[in-house]
């Protein structure tokens, strides 16, 4: 595929040669000490993990979009893509399932803080922290001699012993929270009182000039180098805040996208899925359905339009500010002779953020105090964006759902993994079997030749690990290493059970109706026609399967009336809101105190000088 990127302006040509020199001297010069340094071993490969935050299905350009991701597209070519692989409906557990591969009931993420209903908290398997029964793969590689890195979000813990600094990484700068804002130390107004940066377990502050995506990429170049003498492999574990909420982006990177989306979602999520079965990702003709929650492009005003326009454009820049980075890395690890002897993974940590923050009158009021939130300034520094349900529903294309929900839009994300130096791997290959989070810890395991664990590590009891090395797929075995073995899925009552092709899945409002549903994904990936009826015998078999795991996994019932949705405005409205409220409340009213008193005691002075007033004319008459 044709590598897609734009060149701003810059030095001449002249200026551009004398730079390439300088470069490649200074490169030739250093080669031999960092080869010194930095042995290459076949047996033990450096390993880079790029978890991206809410990326769509086909976010990615070598997945279906028009966004500009030529680095990631690089990758893709120089390793395997993986068409047909899953995670959670939401980031916290996905980021334990791998980092440990165990499954999330198993690892303490059966839910979310944000998210988790009160009826479920304590319960077992609902910690809403990584509990301390798993290994993660810090811990497994460190063990092996490797360095161990991790920057960016963290959502997995945040007190002293479960940041990362205490569950095997040797250096870490990591936030706590499940985002934050990406130009400055802030946190997402009316979810967190402060954004919980932190290093190497210590609060940390962030530099003037910080952007996210820029700055956890540098971070994790200066880990890699602060420790090159060491000559052991590293584990880096780089995790963007790219594209959470807020959708934020430098003013080049969106002015980009600046002739774009003005056709609206709905023709931005047909040409996606055009060019998705042109790539090979997608089967051609893969019927789509249209999410009853996406708003009708033809019914939007123009002031409408035009913030809806801005704030995909504002998307579509966060992501190509992402990609830069990333190729700021590699080129790096190129520069420093790493490269061929480094495992590349690239994943998504579910589907696209569906939210809009500006749905009920109170948020309007409260994010209008805090932001500019003017469509000028969608994206930019002091912004409060989201791109909402409709361009949620476009960046999952041609699937159904996103964020939140078992739909394959919210459960299939775009999986790369690269080693180039490794021939044993296929280059450029699209693999559609089954694949699945828990799967990339002991596939990472299995590539850099280092033990696993059962279920003890160090004298205790821990977790087994529940995936499957994807090795045999990547070295170019046709269907799924899974076999006709059930996985199971669950997370704020939305489930979901795999088995081969086929499909079980329940959705919960506002995405579905609570009832069970059947689909073949090979033949029907977007989830248009159920089988229910057409195949009682699976249907019912599958059903079975999820009960016996529901069971082996402690899966607790919702409680009635439940909604992820409202369960964040609850827990943004209980820790920030309501004190916010009643801060204000005494503000305001400390503030009429203070005023009636000025007030009475402006009004007594008149009297008083009055009644003085009246003594003298009586004195004087």
């Amino acid at each position: 595929m044709k590598a897609r990127g734009g060149a701003g302006k810059g030095p001449g040509r002249m200026g551009r040669h004398r730079v390439a020199i300088v470069a490649s001297l200074t490169l030739l010069a250093a080669a031999p000490a960092m080869a010194q340094a930095n042995p290459a071993s076949p047996r033990h490969p450096n390993i880079v993990i790029l978890l991206a935050d809410d990326w769509g299905f086909s976010d990615v350009g070598s997945f279906g979009s028009e966004i500009a991701t030529p680095n990631i597209d690089a990758l893709a070519r120089a390793g395997m893509r993986f068409s047909n692989f899953h995670v959670a409906g939401s980031c916290s557990p996905t980021r334990a399932m791998l980092q440990t591969g165990v499954m999330n009931h198993r690892n303490g993420l059966g839910n979310m803080p944000e998210t988790i209903p009160d009826a479920h908290r304590g319960k077992p398997g609902y910690d809403t922290v990584m509990n301390f029964r798993v290994v993660t793969i810090a811990q497994l590689l460190k063990a092996a001699g490797y360095r161990t890195y991790l920057t960016g979000k963290w959502h997995l813990g945040s007190d002293a012993k479960r940041l990362p600094h205490a569950r095997g990484y040797d250096r870490a700068y990591s936030l706590a929270d499940a985002g934050a804002d990406n130009f400055e130390q802030r946190p997402i107004e009316g979810m967190y009182s402060t954004a919980a940066w932190t290093e190497n377990g210590k609060p940390a502050t962030l530099p003037k000039d910080y952007y996210s995506s820029h700055f956890v990429v540098q971070k994790m170049i200066d880990y890699i180098e602060a420790d090159r003498a060491s000559g052991k492999p590293f584990l880096a574990s780089v995790n963007f805040l790219a594209n959470h909420i807020p959708v934020q982006a430098p003013d080049s990177d969106i002015a980009r996208y600046a002739a774009m989306y003005k056709d609206g979602w709905t023709a931005l999520r047909e040409a996606r899925a055009k060019r998705a079965a042109a790539l090979g990702i997608m089967p051609a003709g893969v019927p789509i359905v249209t999410m009853g929650t996406t708003p009708d492009w033809g019914t939007l005003d123009a002031e409408e339009r035009a913030a809806a326009i801005r704030v995909m454009q504002a998307y579509g820049g966060m992501a190509t500010a992402m990609d830069r980075e990333i190729g700021r890395l590699v080129a790096h690890l190129k520069a420093t002779g790493d490269y061929d002897n480094t495992i590349f993974v690239f994943l998504s940590d579910n589907g696209a953020e569906p939210t809009n923050p500006y749905s009920s009158t109170r948020n309007r009021l409260f994010l209008g105090w805090q932001y500019d939130t003017s469509t000028a300034n969608i994206g930019r520094r002091g912004s409060f964006s989201a791109i909402g349900p409709g361009w949620a529903s476009a960046a999952a294309s041609p699937l159904s759902g996103y964020k939140f929900s078992a739909t394959e839009g919210g459960l299939r994300v775009p999986l790369i993994i690269a080693w180039p130096g490794n021939p044993k791997l296929r280059a450029g290959a699209i693999n559609d079997g089954l694949a699945h989070v828990t799967d990339i810890l002991p596939t990472l395991t299995d590539l850099a030749a280092v033990p696993g664990h059962g279920s003890s590590w160090e004298g205790r009891a821990v977790e087994p690990v529940t995936g499957r090395s994807l090795v045999p797929m990547l070295e170019g075995a046709e269907g799924s290493v899974h076999g006709d073995a059930p996985i199971g899925y669950e997370l704020s009552g939305n489930a979901a059970l795999f088995r081969g092709d086929y499909k079980l899945v329940r959705n919960l409002a506002p995405t579905g109706d609570g009832k069970w549903r059947l689909y073949d994904l090979k033949a029907d990936p977007g989830e248009t026609r159920d089988l229910s009826r057409a195949m009682p015998d699976r249907f019912a078999a599958m059903q079975a399967d999820y009960a016996a795991y529901a069971k082996a996994n402690g899966v607790l019932d919702m409680p009635a009336g439940y909604t992820a949705d409202e369960q964040i405005n609850q827990y943004a409205w209980e820790r920030q809101g309501r004190p916010r409220a009643i801060k204000a409340a005494l503000i305001v009213g400390g503030g009429l105190l203070l005023l009636s008193a000025i007030v009475w005691r402006w009004i007594r002075r008149r009297r008083a000088r009055r009644v003085d007033q009246a003594k003298a004319d009586v004195v004087g008459a």
